[in-house]
């Protein structure tokens, strides 16, 4: 019954955003992937421009804003922060996007708060958005 009525969000990470123009590394646990990982089990490719980086970006954060059940947190001019919540327990996932201009490519980074495996829904979040963008002639 808790956990319908406050979900399962789990405390938001303190190590979320950009340190020393990467972002955070994934943990061991197979529910996080990101285009900064080192290993081919966390790795997926960063999003490659179409377009110049200021209208790339600006229709990046579009494209996140339209994903269900997902609250943008932080946008700047080259950072995006939100939360992507699951529909059935309310699980938050931690998305993160960062506009890399001078290598005209979008890092990006989703992780499950809570639990050891995510089943794959961190890593099809970004094949949806990837699909979204390439659609949209944003990203190749």
């Amino acid at each position: 019954m808790l956990v319908t009525l406050f979900g399962c969000a789990g405390r938001r990470p303190g190590d979320l955003g950009v340190r020393g123009a990467r972002l955070a590394p994934c943990p061991s646990r197979p529910n996080c992937v990101s285009s900064d990982a080192p290993d081919a089990g966390h790795r997926v490719g960063a999003f490659a421009l179409a377009v110049e980086p200021a209208r790339a970006w600006q229709a990046v954060r579009e494209a996140v804003a339209e994903l269900p059940r997902t609250r943008v947190v932080t946008a700047t001019d080259d950072y995006l922060h939100a939360e992507c919540r699951s529909a059935l327990l309310g699980f938050v996932d931690d998305l993160e996007l960062h506009l890399r201009p001078a290598e005209a490519v979008v890092a990006l980074r989703s992780a499950s708060r809570v639990g050891y495996s995510d089943l794959g829904v961190n890593r099809r979040r970004i094949q949806a958005l990837r699909q979204v963008l390439r659609e949209r002639g944003i990203i190749r």
